[in-house]
């Protein structure tokens, strides 16, 4: 399998044959969903609802992180937490298919939440505290942790190693990401230890469906070890939509507001880290056809300038 093109095998046809030696009966419905670091699959299923079939990309995860990731998820399940987990076939979840890794789930519709709405924002906030019990009884051991030195120091030097960012702006590239590196250092130490725990890690509006029986999550591809406020934060566009999240949290957990201070922290490292993205993953076909601007140095010559506003936002 090609590092330069992982998923070039990955045909509709081995879509199928994957999921058909789980013993079901695909119907050859297949529907191509939106993911750039997996592919992802809606697979029809004869006389039955379709499945998704995830089909993870090679070398990001080792199994015993994929499992880990599927382990927390069925125990959010066991919990009652409205999660979409994967599905056991012979008592396993990670599967493996013609040298592809893959997982499969039931596939859940709904819509995106309404982020104006007080009672969808506490009611988001109830489920996350939910969550956050769980995740707080023991700690990922395969899954790394969200902190400085993975989001803003390796994605400096991938950006830095990187072809896409233009040889005149290298310099001026280095000079925003170590300024920022700095800034973060200071208000972390400034801040001083939070308590990590099993997070989401990925809870944007996208990854939260809702139905007319309330939300459930999806994706705990990004699932790691962080503070609490890295799954609220992405919900909270505005300070009262985060107060509104924290009044149902605090019904089910305790939250330290020192860590608000954090939210401009996971801010800038989201941002170095999808740029670090873009420039790691260009090698697939995928990524220059759904991020073309990353070539125009205007783009780089923004991200540098977005670099220095966090910065500035931090000090």
């Amino acid at each position: 399998m090609s590092h330069d093109a992982p998923y070039a095998t990955l045909t509709p046809d081995c879509v199928l044959d994957a999921v058909g030696a789980c013993g079901l009966w695909t119907d050859g419905r297949l529907l191509a969903l939106n993911s750039y670091e997996n592919r992802v699959w809606q697979v029809g299923i004869e006389d039955s609802s379709p499945v998704i079939a995830k089909f993870y990309r090679p070398a990001r995860w080792t199994d015993a992180a994929i499992i880990e990731e599927h382990s927390f998820t069925l125990e959010l399940a066991a919990a009652e937490l409205p999660v979409v987990a994967p599905l056991r076939f012979n008592d396993h979840t990670l599967l493996e298919h013609a040298g592809f890794r893959y997982a499969l789930t039931p596939r859940r519709s709904g819509r995106a939440p309404t982020l104006e709405s007080p009672d969808q924002l506490q009611w988001l906030g109830r489920l996350i505290a939910r969550m956050h019990v769980i995740g707080a009884r023991q700690p990922f051991a395969h899954r790394g942790t969200l902190d400085r030195d993975t989001m803003v120091q390796q994605s400096m030097q991938a950006v830095i190693g990187s072809s896409l960012l233009p040889a005149s702006l290298q310099g001026n590239y280095r000079a925003a990401a170590e300024r920022l590196n700095g800034a973060i250092e200071q208000r972390q130490s400034a801040i001083g230890p939070v308590r990590q725990l099993r997070l989401h890690g990925d809870c944007h509006p996208g990854n939260v469906l809702w139905t007319d029986d309330g939300p459930h999550f999806v994706d705990l591809d990004d699932a790691r070890m962080g503070p609490a406020v890295q799954d609220l934060w992405m919900l909270a566009s505005e300070p009262r939509h985060m107060d509104a999240m924290l009044e149902g949290y605090r019904q089910f957990r305790d939250f330290n507001d020192e860590e608000l201070m954090l939210v401009p922290v996971l801010r800038a490292m989201r941002q170095m880290h999808y740029a670090a993205w873009i420039a790691t993953r260009w090698h697939d076909p995928a990524f220059p056809t759904a991020f073309p601007f990353a070539v125009e140095s205007r783009w780089w010559e923004q991200h540098i300038a977005d670099l220095h506003e966090l910065a500035d936002e931090l000090t």
